[in-house]
């Protein structure tokens, strides 16, 4: 852009030049030297856009190859969409499992963990930053799969277990930063139900029995702070809201699926201790 600049400068004093030599040797008037620049101004204006278009077509481009790579690449963890539903209360076994990263394999992560999680159990993963917690987690979301080992739901593997099954109907998690999307408060709890098999009562109901276990009505009952209550517009991944009000929304979210699994990574670290007490 700064070289185009320099061009288009040296272009209108070259033909300012010319234009009055001419206009000295009177082979040009004053009002065809004005619409000789004003042509070459528009002629300039339109070679810029073309370039920005241009600038702009190669940067699309670029990013076709990168989506495409993504599109094709063959992830390592093999889905099962049709795989084995076994319903129960949700127990976890983790069986001497053995895991490292992809990008990693030399740095070994988990090396032979065996924990077993009862139905109706909480269990808390306690340890040093980089010991392994949020792999546990990341291994019972199926992101991966273990080296070594086996980890089972219901006293199944998962990969055998229906893929679409066990996120949907099975599992829910809240991360340290959860992710809001644009749309109201109501949306974001609402996201990624399905209460087509539930009256409109009963669907509002459950709508705020888990607004009330994760303390969400505390603050969407505050008609000073929130007077549209749940149909306040959240802003794009929540900026109009704060960390704790985001992290209860999301705990709402969670609960309102009513999971066999509940997973919480650091899910209340931004909420005080009245807060997470109630929580």
């Amino acid at each position: 852009m700064f070289f185009l600049a320099i061009l288009r400068s040296l272009a209108y004093i070259g033909v300012m030049y010319l234009s009055g030599l001419y206009y000295e040797d009177e082979n040009m008037t004053i009002g065809s030297v004005m619409a000789y620049l004003l042509y070459m101004q528009s002629f300039g204006n339109a070679f810029s856009e073309m370039f920005n278009q241009a600038q702009a077509m190669a940067k699309v481009v670029g990013a076709s190859y990168e989506i495409a790579e993504l599109i094709i690449k063959k992830t390592a963890v093999e889905i099962v969409e049709s795989g084995k539903i076994k319903e129960g209360d949700g127990e976890l076994n983790m069986k001497d499992m053995k895991f490292a990263y992809p990008s990693k394999m030399t740095v070994q992560i988990l090396d032979g963990v065996s924990i077993e999680v009862a139905p109706n159990q909480i269990v808390a993963i306690v340890g040093a930053s980089g010991c392994g917690k949020s792999s546990v987690i990341s291994l019972i979301e199926r992101f991966y799969d273990p080296i070594e080992g086996a980890l089972e739901y219901n006293g199944v593997n998962l990969k055998e277990i229906d893929n679409r099954w066990y996120h949907q109907k099975q599992l829910a998690i809240v991360g340290q930063e959860p992710v809001l999307f644009s749309g109201t408060i109501r949306d974001n709890i609402l996201y990624g139900t399905d209460f087509t098999d539930i009256t409109e009562d009963e669907a509002h109901e459950r709508l705020m029995n888990s607004c009330r276990q994760a303390n969400v009505l505390t603050f969407i009952e505050d008609d000073k702070l929130f007077p549209d209550g749940f149909d306040t517009v959240v802003g794009e991944r929540g900026l109009k809201l704060s960390g704790g009000q985001k992290q209860r929304i999301a705990i709402a979210r969670a609960l309102i699926r009513k999971p066999r699994v509940l997973l919480l990574d650091e899910a209340t670290s931004a909420l005080d201790a009245e807060s997470e007490h109630q929580v």
